[in-house]
């Protein structure tokens, strides 16, 4: 077994690495289809095809693993706003309520209670470092001709929830399958107008 360590050298240009992508991509089928829990290195390392000495080249355990599986969004803060946040919101709700049940936030709240450390992880290298880079996108368009906000951090947490209004929770309780392409279009159409009608800058 190789032992993982704290101090793991990853190798030049990680980021752009095609193994350190489908490493990642094994890792999100093995969750998907058995839970955190259930999900194991070996698995992982089955799934994308690598060694598990590979495996702990890029990633120290499942926990890393498990919080790199982020989404990219497009926040360049040169795109106009109401694409921007269109966008952005269609591809976070559509993260969070993956079909077949693959919600990696339905994941840690499961076992959030049993190992808080997970929890408390994901949480910050995860879903706050999401409302922190949208607040980041935010902050690059206040002005008296684009946005007028106070306080951009909690306009990002007002956008994110407001596009998971009637989808999240029904999905993450299991109550209804996943949201449609369209349907979730048409929410976070909605969330879209409702936000830029509060933070829209008023002409003087």
């Amino acid at each position: 077994m190789v032992a993982s360590t704290p101090n793991t050298i990853h190798p030049f240009g990680e980021e752009d690495s095609s193994k350190r992508r489908q490493i990642l991509d094994g890792a999100r089928k093995v969750f998907m289809d058995l839970g955190f829990d259930g999900a194991s290195m070996n698995e992982i390392a089955r799934a994308a095809g690598v060694s598990k000495g590979t495996l702990y080249v890029y990633f120290t355990d499942k926990s890393r693993l498990f919080e790199k599986g982020k989404i990219a969004y497009n926040l360049d803060p040169k795109r106009d706003v109401e694409t921007t946040l269109r966008e952005f919101g269609q591809t976070y709700i559509g993260s969070i309520c993956r079909p077949g049940g693959g919600s990696s936030i339905r994941t840690v709240m499961a076992i959030a209670e049993r190992m808080p450390d997970v929890g408390r992880q994901f949480y910050e290298n995860v879903l706050a470092q999401t409302i922190n880079r949208l607040a980041d996108y935010l902050q690059a368009h206040v002005g008296p001709d684009d946005l007028a906000i106070d306080d951009c951090g909690l306009a990002a947490a007002q956008f994110l929830q407001m596009c998971q209004a009637t989808l999240f929770l029904p999905f993450v309780f299991q109550a209804e399958p996943a949201p449609s392409a369209e349907r979730i279009a048409r929410v976070v159409d909605s969330a879209t107008r409702v936000f830029l009608q509060t933070y829209r800058a008023k002409p003087k």
